[in-house]
């Protein structure tokens, strides 16, 4: 099946990042043909392209994806992303993580694909407290998660050796908000996202936001993160993509604002934009978490014009409307 620039076969279609990058790649005049187990993902979110049901680790059910659909390039969003998780349970994100990369790869060179834009992670990096983080910052990750990515971004670079798959690599920073015209968001079950969790303790449907850690070495106690809009991320990522199929060689980007907030000034944030308090309790810091991650990067805005114009007021504001609004649903 072909539309348009043609078909990309996007794994995670159907969660909360990959289900908003099926929606910008339809708008660019692709056809996302979302890839995916829905052990974690909403099939409700795959409103943009076909939705073909598998596992990373099924090498056949990758080779029928590609043999039916013919993508020209592949988004590579499907992944366990949580740190308390994979301090606890490593050997889960080493095998789903690189394991699953290892076996998309495969396919994807057996299937002559060249092109993959990649989802990494600013855990890549650690704890790079008062640092500049830009691409050349060490990797030095302090959990199974970043180092799974960060082993998966090596992978890449080997793969692109022997067999000429070109990648550009993605390290987010926080990703918030939700689709302004409401027909996909964020909605995990359990929540563990800051803004969604937030969110959550002030509608009642749980008691208080947890804040993890009030005695980092920042100006109020709280870790410090820099937010990117999941509407600018996945501008981004269509930008990588288009770079890829027009011959571009393979980068990495780090993908924030270059503001850094801490969790009491989103909780603040938050306030101002709900008009409501947000009930919080304060708890021991998680193993694995960073004091401070902002990025301090430009290299994406000089390379492919990619500058993030949605501040975190507008994250707010979108996942209030999302979690408020008739399209909510669980896991979407």
């Amino acid at each position: 099946m072909m539309e348009g620039k043609g078909a990309v076969l996007v794994t995670g279609g159907a969660g909360y990042i990959g289900s908003h990058a099926c929606k910008a790649l339809r708008r660019e005049g692709f056809l996302p043909v979302t890839f995916d187990d829905l052990s974690t993902g909403n099939p409700a979110a795959v409103r943009f392209g076909p939705l073909v049901e598998g596992a990373l680790h099924d090498a056949r059910a990758l080779d029928r994806a590609f043999a039916e659909h013919r993508p020209i390039a592949v988004m590579h969003f499907a992944a366990s992303s949580q740190v308390g998780e994979a301090m606890a349970r490593p050997g889960r994100y080493w095998r789903n993580n690189l394991g699953g990369s290892l076996e998309l790869l495969e396919a994807t060179v057996r299937a002559g694909v060249g092109a993959l834009v990649f989802s990494s992670t600013c855990a890549v990096y650690g704890d790079r407290d008062g640092e500049v983080l830009d691409e050349g910052a060490p990797r030095l990750p302090l959990n199974a998660y970043g180092a799974s990515k960060r082993a998966t971004e090596d992978m890449l670079r080997d793969f692109e050796a022997a067999h000429g798959l070109r990648h550009v690599i993605f390290r987010y920073f926080n990703v918030a908000g939700a689709d302004p015209e409401g027909e996909v968001g964020e909605a995990h079950d359990p929540e563990t996202h800051l803004i969604p969790a937030m969110i959550e303790a002030v509608r009642g449907m749980r008691p208080a936001l947890t804040i993890h850690g009030t005695d980092y070495a920042t100006a109020d106690g709280t870790a410090v993160r820099d937010y990117v809009h999941v509407l600018d991320l996945c501008e981004a990522h269509v930008a990588g993509l288009e770079r890829l199929l027009q011959g571009g060689t393979s980068r990495a980007y780090n993908l924030g604002s270059g503001t850094g907030y801490s969790v009491r000034e989103v909780v603040e944030a938050a306030r101002a934009v709900t008009n409501r308090e947000v009930p919080v309790v304060e708890g021991p810091r998680r193993a694995g978490d960073a004091v401070r991650l902002v990025s301090g990067s430009r290299l994406a805005a000089d390379e492919l014009a990619w500058t993030p114009t949605r501040g975190l007021r507008a994250m707010i504001e979108d996942a209030w409307r999302w979690h408020t609004g008739p399209g909510f649903g669980p896991r979407a």
